[in-house]
């Protein structure tokens, strides 16, 4: 028999630190990487069944629902996004998606995948929608679903969602949203809002591993689910399977990664620990110094100061200045990760994130002053100092010292 030659034999696993300050994924707690390394039991063992009940608390209370049908999907957050639209959707719906960003872009590939009829309206990037452009839509095509992102990774716009959920639903409609960057960042609350579907992802706010997407949907839209003519057109993402197993019956599913169950029981744990007040605070004052010290460097922002996220913050590259050149020093002097534009912002922009975890003040500081080195040695114009100066005057208006 002839056998393919080993490779020469591997070393221990050994990677360069990171501070990880892109828009996914997020620095992870220190407790949600320690639980990781639990070790493991089956994915119908009673205690992890009883993980997951808890899981499924611990969910309802951040994305502020009781609704029932809310799961953990195994996936990541484009995971998320799926299941929310293939189990609402069958051929030949009628949906309107709200694209002001690549993300949403996105969604109208997978709706149409799931033979959906979608008629799209568009916002450029870094811009939000007015409800009476969303209203106009209704008035024209009455949609079975709506989707819309809540928190735009590529741009670092804030979409305001509680009116055009009303809307929406005085058209007879159900509203998907978006809340991968959300989740753990900013309000969110879907029951106030009446959202019917809403799906996110664990790498962000929850300062934990990618791998698993948090889903809820509320009663309007597991009625849907519940009404289907048509099979879901993914057995592997089909609600209507998946809640057996999430369910009292503990119907056999897949396998679940256990490791990764480990990290969101854990991480949600931290966030109630932290409290939402609270944590929503962090990630503002954290937003608001980071904006600081950028404007101090003289570079501008994408999104309107009325729709700019604190966590996620996506900055205009000044003339002259070579995208990759900048993020390839932060990575190799600093260990810093930021990311690059996304769609007609590609080589346009950086996207700097400050989730979770990384949402303090020396990701901020530090971040501030390897940039402004960068910039500074690239022959970008600036006053050195200036940056950490606007930042740490930030953090004393809100009554916060620099030090993290």
């Amino acid at each position: 028999m002839s056998l393919v030659p080993p490779p020469p034999t591997p070393s221990s696993l050994s990677l360069s630190p990171r501070w990880l300050l892109g828009p996914g994924p997020s620095e992870v707690h220190p407790r949600v990487l320690a639980a990781m390394g639990r070790p493991l039991v089956g994915h119908l063992d009673p205690e992890f069944l009883t993980l997951m009940d808890e899981i499924q608390d611990l969910l309802r209370y951040v994305f502020q629902t009781a609704n029932r049908l809310t799961l953990a999907i195994p996936g990541t957050s484009m995971a998320g996004m799926e299941t929310v639209l293939v189990n609402l959707i069958e051929p030949g719906d009628r949906v309107l998606v709200c694209i002001n960003g690549f993300f949403g872009a996105r969604m109208q590939d997978i709706a149409e995948r799931a033979g959906a009829q979608v008629t799209v309206i568009e916002r450029p990037y870094g811009e939000v929608f007015d409800p009476d452009e969303v209203r106009a839509a209704l008035s024209r095509m009455g949609p079975k679903v709506v989707a819309i992102v809540h928190a735009e990774t590529s741009t670092g716009a804030w979409q305001p969602i509680e009116e055009i959920a009303r809307i929406v639903h005085e058209a007879g409609g159900l509203i998907a949203l978006d809340a991968v960057t959300s989740l753990g960042a900013i309000p969110i609350e879907i029951d106030a809002w009446e959202i019917d579907a809403v799906y996110s992802g664990t790498q962000k706010g929850l300062s934990c591993p990618p791998g698993l997407a948090p889903i809820s949907l509320g009663p309007r839209a597991v009625e849907v689910l519940n009404r289907r003519k048509t099979k879901v057109r993914s057995w592997y993402l089909d609600l209507t399977m998946l809640q057996r197993y999430w369910g009292s019956e503990r119907f056999y599913h897949h396998t679940a990664p256990i490791s990764l169950h480990y990290a969101l029981r854990e991480g949600l744990a931290v966030v109630v620990e932290e409290g939402l007040e609270a944590r929503f605070d962090r990630h503002a004052r954290n937003g608001r110094a980071l904006h600081a010290g950028l404007a101090a460097m003289d570079l501008s922002l994408v999104t309107d100061p009325n729709h700019r996220l604190p966590q996620l913050t996506c900055v205009r590259i000044p003339p002259g200045i070579d995208d990759l050149t900048v993020r390839r020093r932060l990575l190799q002097d600093w260990g810093i990760e930021i990311g690059g534009g996304l769609g007609p912002l590609k080589g346009q922009a950086w996207r700097i994130g400050l989730m979770g975890y990384g949402a303090r003040p020396s990701s901020v500081t530090l971040l501030l002053a390897a940039l402004e080195t960068c910039l500074r040695d690239l022959g970008y114009p600036l006053e050195p100092g200036a940056a950490i100066q606007a930042a740490s005057a930030a953090y004393a208006e809100a009554g916060e010292s620099v030090m993290p």
